[in-house]
C-alpha cells in the first residue's frame, strides 16, 4: 500500500534524526480507499479522515502524497514540511515497452485521473481511455490480465513502492503536465504545534516546498480542485521560479497552457497570477463547460 510505504519513509527519516524516540504508524482507512467511484468535484478523498485524526489529536502527525491534498487545508492545519521532490512525470507501462507515440490505433489505456486522460487525448484522440481504479499491484495485474493494453500512473509510486519488472516508458512534461504536487511527499500538523513544526523542519525541502507552494497556489486560485483536468508545474532555475499551468477538456480538444517566471521568493503569487491568466485566456470556459456537463 502506497500510503503506508510512503510514511515509513518518513518514520526512517525521524527515526535518523532522533533515534531515542518512538513513533507509531497508525493506519486510517479514508472515503477514497472505501469508495469505487469518485465525482469530479470530490475533493480531499484521501484525506479528510486523516486530518479529522489530527485536529482531533488522535495523530501528531499526518503524511501525503501533496498531490491528494485539497488545495485549501482545514483551519488548524498547516503543511509543515514538503520532502524533497520525486521524479514529478507521469509513466506509462505496457507489456510491450510502448511510448504514448507508439502505441497501436484504438489501444486501451487505463487511468484514473481526468488530468491523464483529458492530455493523453490531447496527443493521441485516436485512443481508448477506460477508468481504471486500484492500487498500483492491482492495475499492473490487469494490465498484465490484458484488460488494458497500457497504463497511466506516477512515476514517484512505483519508486517508493519498489516495483520493478514492467516496462516503463516516462511521459515528458512538454507533453503533459503532472498534478499539483506529484512527487512530493507532505507532512502535516496542527498549526500551533510547536514542537512537531520542529521536529519535521528536518525533513523539509525548501526548493520542493516552493514549487509546491506556487502550483497549490495556482490549483487554487482556479478553484477547480484536484480531480478536474487542471495542471501546474514549477521548477526553479536561479533565483527564479518557472511555472506552467494548464486547463484542458475532457476530450483533450480544447487546453490553455501557459508558463510565466518570477522571483522564487514571490512563488505564490506567480500561482495565483498565472491561473487568473489561464481563465481569462479560456480556462474559465473549459471549467464551466465540464461542470455544467457540456
Amino acid at each position: 500500500m502506497l500510503s503506508v510505504a510512503q510514511t515509513g519513509l518518513v518514520i526512517r527519516a525521524l527515526h535518523r534524526i532522533c533515534p531515542g524516540r518512538e513513533f507509531i504508524l497508525e493506519t486510517i482507512k479514508t472515503m477514497g480507499d472505501r469508495v469505487k467511484q469518485w465525482g469530479r468535484n470530490d475533493t480531499g478523498i484521501f484525506v479528510k479522515e486523516i486530518e479529522d485524526a489530527l485536529r482531533e489529536k488522535k495523530i501528531d502527525i499526518a503524511v501525503h502524497s501533496v498531490k491528494d491534498l485539497p488545495s485549501k487545508l482545514p483551519r488548524g492545519l498547516c503543511l509543515a514540511a514538503v520532502t524533497r521532490r520525486q521524479d514529478p512525470r507521469d509513466v506509462l507501462i505496457s507489456r510491450n515497452g510502448y511510448s504514448i507515440f507508439s502505441l497501436p490505433r484504438s489501444a486501451c489505456v487505463g487511468t484514473s485521473s481526468l488530468r491523464r486522460q483529458a492530455q493523453i487525448l490531447h496527443i493521441r484522440p485516436d485512443l481508448k481511455v477506460i477508468g481504471l481504479r486500484g492500487n498500483l499491484d492491482t492495475r499492473i495485474r490487469k494490465l498484465h490480465a490484458r484488460e488494458y493494453d497500457a497504463i497511466i500512473v506516477a512515476a514517484a509510486g512505483l519508486r517508493r513502492l519498489g516495483i520493478t519488472g514492467v516496462r516503463v516508458r516516462p511521459v515528458p512534461v512538454e507533453l503533459a503536465l503532472p498534478q499539483s504536487g506529484q512527487g512530493a511527499l507532505g507532512i502535516e500538523a496542527r498549526a500551533n504545534d510547536a514542537f512537531v513544526k520542529r521536529l519535521v523542519s528536518a525533513l523539509d525541502d525548501p526548493v520542493s516546498h516552493a514549487c509546491v507552494d506556487a502550483e497549490r497556489a495556482f490549483l487554487r486560485e482556479s478553484n477547480a480542485g484536484c480531480r478536474m483536468p487542471v495542471a501546474a508545474f514549477a521548477r526553479v532555475s536561479g533565483r527564479r521560479m518557472i511555472l506552467e499551468g494548464m486547463v484542458i477538456s475532457l476530450d483533450g480538444r480544447d487546453m490553455v497552457r501557459l508558463r510565466a517566471s518570477a522571483p522564487v521568493r514571490d512563488g505564490q503569487k506567480l500561482g495565483r497570477r498565472l491561473a487568473r491568466q489561464v481563465l481569462r485566456y479560456g480556462g474559465a470556459k473549459i471549467l464551466k463547460e465540464i461542470r455544467n456537463g457540456a
